[in-house]
């Protein structure tokens, strides 16, 4: 798969799973995919991303990964799913339905749902095996530049 950073410079990272690689993933290209998840499938507007726990992600001795980890990998696939540069999340409404433990893998499937001037709705749900155990709405903004160039605060400053 071929990413594009903010000099419009193409990079390889890995082949998808499933062979697809003609869409290039424009945002998100610096993640770390063993805590946050690997893109399997990706197409406009949709996304799959696999993520396989590590111990790193344990919350207790008894196996639950923490669903911080579990939230990474959902949002990394909705911003995967929108797919531009300077997507930023605004809002979300997530359900942890089910608990996820160490070594399992969680496919997340990502569907951009609702398109409005820059906003964009993506519907996300995670799966161990045929048991769901996570759905959310993210609520997206993409902004003209990437979000920490905005200088949002300049006219508070002077």
């Amino acid at each position: 798969m071929k990413v594009m950073d903010e000099t419009e410079e193409e990079f390889e990272i890995h082949d998808y799973k499933s062979g697809h690689d003609d869409v290039l993933l424009n945002t998100h290209n610096q993640i770390n995919q063993a805590l946050s998840g690997e893109i399997i499938k990706m197409e406009v507007g949709y996304v799959e991303v696999l993520l396989t726990t590590l111990p790193e992600m344990l919350a207790d001795n008894v196996g639950l990964v923490h669903g911080g980890f579990i939230f990474s990998a959902a949002d990394y696939a909705a911003m995967a799913a929108v797919n531009e540069p300077n997507v930023v999340l605004v809002a979300s409404d997530c359900q942890f339905l089910s608990p996820v433990k160490i070594h399992d893998e969680v496919l997340f499937k990502a569907k951009v749902r609702h398109k409005e001037g820059r906003k964009r709705n993506v519907h996300v749900e995670g799966h161990v095996h045929d048991i769901k155990v996570f759905e959310g709405e993210f609520k997206t903004v993409i902004t003209e530049k990437h979000i920490l160039r905005l200088h949002l605060l300049d006219d508070e400053d002077q």
